[in-house]
């Protein structure tokens, strides 16, 4: 018997309040960084060449030139983490004609903050879903959580067919900051990333774009490329400058494994739809996948309005595919790089 196909039945996304120009994060990032002037005059050369010209927090730019401490950031990160989990979630149900009592199963995705109980469970009390909803957690995959976390979700659907799970993304990256931290990467993450929060529905119900298939690489020892390491006061940012070139030598290769394993191959995709790392990553995954300088538009014009949300991205530079694509089918292949160091990919069609 053929299984029936698991569509994307909605997709929203959405933002925190405050807006936060580059110019003035360099700004602030001048007076944290005092105390390594050398450091920061050799490396502000990030905030022009990011790509990026605003970004989106949950707190003001004050907040950012003082301490906090881990009971300060977390729950901040749990006020802001559900009030976005739920304006995302509530776009969704609403583009999928859908109420609260439809969804069978709730994933939510974040790397940026920790919660228990989980950020599900808080907005299952709040939004009243069903008592007997099945919830799923997923820390720590980073930005490739986005799109694995998609998988997930398909994976779900596919093995309980004609269920609706609801797929939840949202990350504060801006709570990371440590204004102890006067490391080249604590500095380069200023320069990138934002927050934000993205939401879906999937199900073998409805219509919407197909998920074709999924699949994910990770590379071996690899550890040390991306992640966070535990200090006192909060989460502390890693990740390798060599991370383009890790793109450039390697992401091809993994691509070709994971769509062959869908019997598919790069020739048969039509665009790539990608999660932004940073305006070198994009470049770089460009000449990895044999693309045109350019070709990935739309990521670039997330980057510029919204910087890097982590695992959320991918899904903000989805939508805009999405609303510009001709009537036409097409093929797009979703990827995203995250700790582990992992590549993941998911196939979307569209008839």
């Amino acid at each position: 018997m053929e299984r029936p196909p698991i569509r994307l039945n909605a997709l929203a996304t959405a933002v925190p309040a405050h807006v936060l120009g580059q110019g003035e994060v360099e700004a602030a990032a001048a007076r944290v960084f005092a105390r390594q002037s050398e450091l920061f005059e050799r490396l502000k050369g990030a905030y022009a060449n990011a790509g990026i010209e605003r970004r989106h927090s949950c707190v003001p730019l004050e907040w950012y030139l003082a301490p906090h401490g881990w009971k300060e950031r977390q729950a901040l990160f749990g006020e802001y983490a559900v009030a976005l989990f739920q304006a995302v979630a509530e776009r969704c149900l609403r583009r999928a004609g859908l109420g609260v009592e439809a969804i069978d199963a709730v994933i939510s995705v974040t790397s940026t903050g920790i919660a228990t109980p989980s950020l599900d469970a808080v907005l299952v009390e709040r939004m009243g879903f069903r008592r007997d909803v099945a919830r799923v957690p997923l820390f720590g995959l980073g930005c490739a959580g986005g799109v694995l976390g998609l998988a997930r979700a398909a994976a779900l659907a596919r093995s309980a067919p004609g269920s609706r799970v609801l797929l939840l993304v949202v990350e504060l990256c801006g709570l990371t900051f440590r204004m102890s931290d006067l490391s080249k990467s604590n500095l380069i993450a200023t320069a990138l990333f934002g927050d934000g929060a993205a939401g879906a529905v999937v199900s073998t119900a409805g219509g919407g774009p197909v998920v074709a298939g999924w699949g994910e690489h990770t590379w071996p020892a690899s550890l040390g490329v991306m992640g966070w390491n535990v200090e006192d006061d909060g989460f502390g940012v890693l990740f390798s400058r060599d991370i383009p070139a890790l793109v450039r030598e390697r992401m091809a290769e993994a691509a070709r494994g994971a769509l062959a394993a869908m019997g598919l191959g790069l020739a048969d995709i039509d665009r790539v739809v990608s999660h932004p790392g940073g305006a070198k990553v994009i470049v770089a995954l460009e000449e990895a996948l044999g693309l045109a300088p350019g070709t990935m538009a739309e990521a670039r014009e997330v980057l510029r309005t919204h910087g890097n949300m982590s695992s959320a991205t991918v899904f903000f530079v989805l939508e805009r595919v999405l609303a510009g694509a001709a009537r036409a089918p097409e093929r797009y292949l979703l990827t995203a790089l995250g700790p582990g160091f992992t590549a993941a990919f998911l196939v979307l069609e569209r008839g």
